[in-house]
């Protein structure tokens, strides 16, 4: 009786350390303990308030895992990667068709041209993970690297759609142009020469009226607009009709910013535009009407287009130039890892 009270008690020892052993094999080794260091936004005065989520706050690791993620296809199921499409030197975006700038995402709560996708930072990137790319997740959580970083970052041992989303928007709140020669002439830290600064003058007032979309500090609104690039709407362009259904929104899209507008040519939603200078002459002279077509176009001043001489579109150019912000594309913080 004895000696069977032994084996019991032995098997049942050799039963919990097989127990306890497998509960290891399946954490993620970390080094320990993890000290996370908080990141902090910072920006002109001239921007929006960047409003932050309390439940995925801004670190340093975190910007990384994103950082990694960005770059890497193990994100989709097709060899894709954020940055097939987004090119840093281009300030994130692609030489070839004119997929949306990555430029102060954070302030935005549409995204894509016809604003299909709405919502906070997060719920963008979940469309990313589960639509866009149809993350295989399984395949995440085999990564040796991504199990650990995501244990470090969020102490979770499973990588969840959820928290792809989470450090990809941690990445994107991170790409932020602030340091252009406009910046600083705003903040009085540098002069625009004469062409910018009469360029400044017709996107500022009136005679431009660029100021109502491209609003200063981000340079949008964030809003969706008929700029007149058509009379007739079929396929892609009938913007975001695509996603509201109503007649009125015909021909609207997106209004994209203007920062760093110099490198993200073809320029459109169709990339129907490659210079700036064809840029300006559709508003100057070739708006299409239409019965959508912004109220902003249709002033009594605005019927025959804009009356912009020679000069006065060569400095508006120059002005448009002024909003390159070479610190962004070449931020180590941004770059491929």
């Amino acid at each position: 009786m004895f000696l069977r009270l032994i084996r019991i008690i032995s098997r049942s020892a050799v039963l919990l350390l097989l127990f306890w052993s497998c509960r290891k094999e399946s954490s993620v080794p970390v080094d320990a303990p993890v000290n996370l260091t908080p990141y902090s936004i910072t920006y002109p005065y001239y921007f929006p308030i960047l409003e932050l989520p309390a439940n995925n706050p801004l670190t340093l690791e975190g910007i990384d895992l994103g950082r990694h993620l960005y770059y890497d296809t193990i994100l989709s199921r097709d060899g894709r990667a954020c940055a097939n499409c987004h090119f840093q030197a281009s300030a994130f975006t692609t030489y070839t068709s004119n997929a949306l700038a990555h430029i102060n995402l954070g302030w935005n709560n549409s995204f894509l041209w016809n604003g299909k996708v709405q919502g906070s930072m997060e719920d963008i990137m979940m469309f990313e993970v589960e639509q866009f790319f149809n993350t295989d997740v399984a395949k995440m959580n085999r990564s040796v690297f991504y199990r650990k970083e995501f244990k470090k970052v969020y102490n979770s041992d499973t990588i969840t759609p959820q928290l792809l989303s989470y450090a990809l928007s941690q990445f994107f709140r991170a790409m932020v142009s602030k340091n252009s020669l406009c910046d600083k002439f705003f903040l009085h830290t540098a002069s625009l020469n004469a062409s910018q600064t009469r360029g400044f003058n017709i996107f500022t007032t009136e005679k431009g009226d660029c100021f109502h979309c491209h609003s200063l500090g981000l340079f949008t609104d964030n809003k969706f607009h008929n700029i007149g690039l058509d009379s007739i709407f079929i396929g892609v362009n009938v913007g975001r009709y695509n996603v509201t259904g109503k007649e009125s929104d015909l021909g609207h899209f997106k209004t994209p910013t203007l920062r760093n507008i110099e490198l993200t040519a073809p320029y459109m939603h169709d990339g129907r535009y490659t210079t700036l200078e064809e840029v300006v002459d559709h508003y100057d002279s070739k708006v299409k009407h239409s019965n959508t077509l912004d109220p902003i176009m249709t002033k009594p001043s605005k019927l025959y287009g804009l009356g912009l001489t020679s000069q006065d579109k060569a400095d508006l150019v120059a002005f448009l130039k002024t909003l390159t912000d070479t610190s962004f594309t070449n931020n180590p913080l941004l770059q491929k890892p």
